[in-house]
């Protein structure tokens, strides 16, 4: 086998991952202040990212909705939703095609929630039908919470019409939208969302520190006395922000600064749709340039988001991920393992402060790295 080139750099490695993210340097910058947790200015900045956040959503605070920020990453946001809204004799239908499907289940178990897991296969989406027929035969079933973008695979769950399915049933509505919030379309009347979480840290591309709910105010008031939490009460939460403007805990002050220009970094790029055309030119010039190196992605394109790709390990003897992994990591790229419980995959995001030309960068870096272990792999 040739050595690895290991290339110097003076700038962090890039990260295509599902976050956390590679962000701009005026994202970072945003950081370099120091801001009173009780400070009028920190008080406004909050209010003004809470209206963004629902402009974002295609929604107001006169439609009803509400947007509310919670400490901790993505998955404090979903635990801080399941523990606050779900009764105690309720019960909750988690649609699950992936990891993040099967955290919502863990979640639900710890927190002592009846819960019943509808699974497809990690390659497919939820069954409409069988979803229908699930809600007409439990009668128990309080609300029904899904996965978005499933960043297991970067399979893109069809929320628009499960949506349509819970609502004719009447029952409450939940949507893990990490992964795709700020760079897929989401306009929450439209989808009748009750609960939408996503986080700082993904495709608006702030830093990691805090997790946000826009959610349907009637809904929510109806949740009170739910909350199996202190810290995690969002309801709790939305009446610290309406009494005071303030967190009710610690805020995370410089991830809120970095946020706020993050919103401003996305309006300028044209907002949702001007962020969903560079991450879909990213993901076509990288399945079109793996392809050409004899990698096949795990999913059908149909199905395929432009979010997150999972590709499978080449079959030959000199192929291992870890080695892959590291020889790339020296040349200053990030990449991400497998999840998928039936196949050896890998995973490449499209996200994040990333352009063609890193995209570009990377598949020449993935051919060096294939030369240097000596594998070659029959063309897809």
């Amino acid at each position: 086998m040739k050595e690895p080139r290991i290339l110097p750099t003076a700038k962090d490695k890039t990260l295509f991952t599902p976050g956390p993210l590679t962000t701009s340097q005026t994202v970072k910058q945003a950081m370099l202040r120091d801001i009173g947790s009780r400070d009028e200015a920190l008080m406004k900045l909050l209010q003004d990212i809470r209206v963004k956040l629902l402009t974002l959503a295609g929604v107001t605070r006169e439609d009803g909705y509400e947007a509310i920020l919670m400490q901790g990453s993505g998955t404090f946001g979903v635990e801080s939703v399941l523990s606050s809204v779900v009764p105690a004799k309720g019960r909750l239908l988690v649609l699950t095609n992936g990891i993040y499907g099967e955290r919502i289940v863990h979640m639900a178990s710890v927190l002592k929630i009846d819960a019943h897991a509808l699974r497809s296969p990690e390659n497919q989406s939820p069954d409409l039908q069988l979803v229908r027929r699930t809600l007409a035969s439990d009668s128990r079933i309080t609300h029904v919470a899904v996965v978005h973008c499933e960043t297991t695979t970067g399979i893109l769950n069809p929320i628009v019409e499960i949506g349509r399915v819970v609502k004719e049933f009447g029952r409450g509505y939940i949507v893990d939208a990490m992964s795709s919030f700020g760079a897929v379309p989401i306009d929450l009347k439209t989808v009748d969302i009750d609960y939408l979480v996503s986080s700082a840290n993904k495709c608006i591309e702030g830093v990691p520190g805090f997790s946000f709910i826009i959610a349907r105010r009637e809904a929510l008031l109806a949740s009170d006395g739910n909350a199996r939490s202190l810290s995690l009460d969002l309801l709790g939460q939305l009446k610290g922000f309406e009494a005071n403007g303030q967190f009710r805990f610690t805020p995370p002050t410089h991830a809120l600064l970095a946020f706020d220009q993050a919103l401003r970094e996305l309006d300028q790029e044209g907002g949702v749709l001007g962020r969903a055309a560079r991450y879909g030119n990213n993901y076509d010039v990288l399945v079109k340039g793996m392809k050409k190196l004899g990698f096949s992605s795990y999913l059908d394109p149909k199905r395929q988001s432009y979010i997150v790709t999972a590709f499978h390990c080449p079959e030959h003897p000199r192929f291992s991920f870890e080695e892959f992994y590291r020889r790339l990591s020296d040349k200053g790229i990030i990449i991400y393992p497998g999840k998928v419980s039936q196949a050896n995959t890998f995973r490449i995001g499209c996200i994040g402060r990333i352009f063609e030309s890193d995209l570009r960068a990377l598949l020449a870096a993935v051919a060096d790295t294939l030369e240097e272990m000596d594998v070659r792999i029959t063309r897809a």
